[in-house]
């Protein structure tokens, strides 16, 4: 499988940038001549084309949601994280909850598609280095998402796991993110697998591991104290990691 993914990879690489800077004046457009929902749409449909862009690698996707997750409320997205790869499924499956994700600056720039659709389309960009940035951010961030019934999406990791096995979960974003929505509900997300794309590291890129994302019963960000939240949300997320 590692020979015929010396083979295979650069195919995917090939397409996977030929798509994000495709998509790049793309979204350009659709934020300057059709606004927020316009640069959404070719946001969303990006994502869809990336995510299938994996069954180059022989990499399915399965997104698991058998919740009823609530509406017109903000949902806050609590998950593990393991690569790249847990983003585009993401935005693709909860399309319709307008996730934006907390990220950190570097992301914010030189990368085609993603680093404008950061910049542009919500998301909160911390600087990790400058604490009273990152809570500036995560403040105005916290207020926008509920001002537009929009949903947040966090990795308390704070980083990736380069193997699937979980790191401790941070608290100071989500604190901040579910101070100023508290009517709003956290959802847990455990992602599986997807850290093997890259586990020979950048290249050759892994092949035949289907990704898994499974969506956990929503907690209602008032019923528990924080901490108690944030025990419940990280249990949850933890035990269903393979």
């Amino acid at each position: 499988m590692k020979i015929l993914s010396f083979l295979v990879s650069p195919i995917f690489m090939l397409v996977f940038f030929l798509l994000l800077f495709i998509f790049h004046p793309l979204q350009w457009i659709g934020l300057h001549v059709f606004g927020y929902n316009g640069h959404k749409f070719i946001v969303d449909t990006m994502n869809f084309l990336l995510v299938k862009s994996l069954l180059i690698l022989g990499v399915s996707v399965t997104v698991k949601n058998d919740e009823e997750l609530p509406v017109d409320t903000t949902l806050v997205f609590v998950s593990n994280h393991q690569g790249i790869f847990d983003i585009p499924p993401i935005i693709w499956a909860f399309r319709k909850y307008h996730p934006k994700f907390v990220s950190k600056t570097e992301l914010g720039k030189g990368i085609p598609s993603i680093s404008y659709n950061l910049r542009h389309g919500g998301a909160a960009l911390i600087d990790r280095k400058d604490p009273k940035q990152a809570i500036s951010a995560l403040l105005g961030f916290s207020k926008r998402i509920k001002k537009n019934n929009w949903s947040a999406v966090i990795f308390p990791e704070g980083t990736r796991s380069r193997n699937g096995k979980p790191k401790s979960f941070a608290s100071s974003g989500l604190k901040i993110i579910t101070k100023y929505n508290k009517e709003g509900y956290v959802v847990p997300l455990t992602i599986n697998n997807s850290w093997k794309v890259f586990k020979y590291g950048k290249f050759p890129l892994g092949m035949g591991s289907p990704i898994t994302i499974t969506t956990h019963a929503p907690i209602k960000i008032s019923s528990l104290p924080f901490e108690e939240l944030l025990e419940q949300t990280e249990a949850i997320i933890k035990k269903h990691i393979n």
